[in-house]
C-alpha cells in the first residue's frame, strides 16, 4: 500500500472523533432548539420557555468549550493527524479545507454571538451553565441585542449549510468512492 494511502487511512485520534460526533449531535439539537423555541406562541407556558432557554443556552456553551478543546487537542497532535488524501481533485481539498475552518469558526464565534445577545439583552435572566451563571460582562443596550441576535442566528444557519455540505462530502466519497483513497469516513469512525 502507498505510504500517503497508509495516512489518509489512518483514524483520527480518539479524542478527536469522540469530539467530532459529539459536538454534530449538540450542534444539530441546538439549531433544532433554537429554531423550536422561537417559534414558540408568547402564549407558551413558561415552564416551556424555562426548559427551552437556559438549555439552549448551556449547551451553545458546551459546544464553545468542545470547539476550544478541539482545537487544543488538533494542535497537540498535528503531527500525527490523517493527511488529505492526494486523489482529491484541487477544488476539493480547498472546498474541505474552507468547510472544515469554516465550521471551526463558526462553532467559536456563533455561540460568543449567542452569550453577547444574553449578556446585552436588557430584560436577560442570565447565562446559566449547569448550577452556575456566566458573568454577563457587555452593558445592557437592546440595539447591541439585535445585532447580536442577527449574528447569532445567521452564524448558525451558514453553520448548518457547512453541516450538510461537510456531510454530503463524506457521504459522497463514501458511496462513490467505498474503499478508495478518498472514502474517509473510517478516519473518523
Amino acid at each position: 500500500m502507498h505510504a500517503n494511502t497508509e495516512e489518509a487511512r489512518a483514524k483520527y485520534p480518539l479524542s478527536m472523533r469522540l469530539l467530532h460526533w459529539t459536538r454534530a449531535v449538540l450542534i444539530l439539537g441546538l439549531i433544532w432548539s433554537g429554531w423550536y423555541m422561537t417559534s414558540l406562541p408568547e402564549t407558551t407556558p413558561m415552564a416551556t420557555f424555562d426548559l427551552f432557554y437556559p438549555n439552549h443556552k448551556q449547551f451553545g456553551l458546551v459546544v464553545w468549550l468542545l470547539a476550544l478543546t478541539h482545537l487544543f487537542i488538533r494542535w497537540n497532535n498535528r503531527r500525527i493527524l490523517p493527511s488529505t488524501p492526494d486523489s482529491l481533485k484541487p477544488w476539493e481539498k480547498t472546498l474541505s479545507h474552507v468547510v472544515h475552518r469554516a465550521i471551526m469558526v463558526l462553532t467559536i464565534v456563533t455561540p460568543m454571538f449567542g452569550y453577547a445577545m444574553s449578556s446585552s439583552f436588557t430584560q436577560s435572566d442570565g447565562v446559566p451553565f449547569f448550577g452556575l451563571e456566566v458573568p454577563e460582562l457587555l452593558p445592557k443596550n437592546d440595539d447591541a441585542f439585535a445585532v447580536y441576535h442577527e449574528l447569532h442566528e445567521y452564524g448558525a444557519y451558514i453553520l448548518l449549510a457547512l453541516v450538510v455540505l461537510h456531510a454530503a462530502g463524506a457521504v459522497k466519497h463514501r458511496l462513490h468512492d467505498k474503499g478508495g483513497e478518498t472514502d474517509v469516513l473510517p478516519r473518523m469512525l
